[in-house]
């Protein structure tokens, strides 16, 4: 008999404690071998439940227990989780996550401290969800090096920018739409200013490139900004606009990343990425572009990622499997100035010598949609180095200025 443990009893953690226990007999089936759930730790009661016998409030429980040999912590934070997921890995005991904001933050210490106890440390649905990412970049695609990494990692803004841009609602009407659906939280913060997209890409550029990328380190950007105004403007263009996250490595060896607002060609398969969907894409040099789409979180597809983890440290008690990196060297991330193409929306109370500055600066190089009637002016700049772009775009004189990058 192998035992378990589940710290956590929220949405995630009833997912998972609904398919260990719900479905034992099909679990035991995978892993040729008995699989229970000893304890579920939770400050809170929960009675009436088939397994309410199994809950807990003191760790040391789980800690101090040799027979529970693999514990999945799905109680989200840093704190306690950290904590308790370094005792532990610490004590000889596998574990699994769902936290994003665990991994992102401590993953290369954790992952050190499994190594050195000989046991695992897995974190499938701490990106997608129930969408399978960190194990085919980790074992699939072992044999590339990986280039670059870029995607839709936040079904919330996904789901908000969609609504926007298909129903032509406001932003904060869709975000209420989202709220009211479950798809964002009552406090949004950490999908709409991109917080929890940084995370993601953070995870896998980590494993991608073999070094800890820390969510400080990368450019930031949510979708608050965005009105329907620019969403009028893309379309015009023949863009749609998409929260997009990219990581890459540079020639120099070097990375760069970032999460930001971006006008996608509609000639991109991300621009077809509607609703709550992700799609995150890994350019290897043997494969080239590989895929992964789907539904990136939800009770029942982050669980079976937390229970199929869970099914994999069972089938490898005493043999750990390799997953890692390593510390970053300081300025490992860098911002490169490369040449680019960007979406600027100008604004002024003086229409006439808005117009004028823009065809001073830009002459007929630029693709420009001219709104005397709101005084703005979109456009589409050549491409050109970032920096030289900005100082130009920095010389027209605007009340409001707005820049966003493009993705062809």
């Amino acid at each position: 008999m192998i035992y378990t443990a589940i710290m956590g009893h929220g949405t995630v953690g009833s997912g998972v404690a609904e398919i260990l226990i719900g479905k034992n007999e099909l679990m035991n089936e995978k892993i040729c071998d008995d699989i229970a759930v000893k304890y579920i730790l939770d400050l809170r009661d929960f009675e009436g439940l088939d397994y309410s016998d199994k809950f807990i409030k003191d760790f040391n429980i789980i800690l101090n227990d040799p027979e529970v040999k693999i514990v999945a912590e799905v109680m989200g934070g840093i704190n306690p989780a950290y904590d308790f997921v370094k005792s532990c890995l610490s004590a000889g005991k596998s574990v699994v996550t769902s936290n994003k904001e665990l991994v992102a933050a401590k993953g290369a210490e954790l992952l050190k401290i499994a190594k050195e106890n000989n046991v695992n440390f897995l974190f499938e649905a701490s990106v997608g969800g129930g969408i399978p990412i960190i194990r085919p970049m980790a074992q699939c695609l072992a044999a590339n090096n990986i280039n670059k990494i870029t995607g839709i990692l936040n079904g919330t803004t996904n789901y908000i920018l969609d609504k926007m841009i298909v129903d032509n609602m406001d932003f904060d009407t869709a975000l209420k739409l989202a709220q009211d659906k479950g798809f964002a939280e009552r406090n949004p913060a950490a999908d709409i200013e991109g917080h929890d997209a940084c995370r993601k890409i953070c995870i896998l550029a980590s494993l991608g490139f073999g070094k800890h990328i820390y969510p400080d380190a990368v450019s930031t950007e949510g979708i608050t900004d965005i009105s329907l105004n620019d969403v009028e403007y893309a379309d015009n263009f023949g863009f749609v606009i998409k929260l997009i996250c990219t990581a890459k490595r540079l020639e120099n060896g070097k990375i760069t990343a970032n999460v930001r607002p971006t006008l996608v060609s509609r000639e991109n398969i991300l621009s077809g990425v509607n609703g709550v969907f992700n799609a995150i894409t890994v350019n290897g040099d043997a494969t080239g572009d590989v895929m992964f789409y789907g539904k990136g979180a939800g009770k029942l597809p982050t669980a079976s990622a937390v229970v199929a983890d869970m099914l994999d440290c069972a089938k490898h008690l005493n043999a750990r499997k390799y997953l890692f990196w390593e510390e970053a060297y300081e300025d490992y991330v860098v911002i490169p100035d490369e040449n680019v193409k960007l979406y600027v929306y100008l604004k002024s109370d003086d229409f006439d010598k808005l117009s004028a500055q823009v065809k001073s600066v830009f002459g007929n190089t630029a693709e420009v949609i001219e709104n005397k009637f709101r005084c703005e002016i979109a456009l589409i700049t050549p491409e050109e180095q970032e920096s030289v772009l900005k100082e130009k775009i920095g010389s027209i004189g605007a009340d409001c200025v707005k820049i966003m990058h493009t993705l062809f």
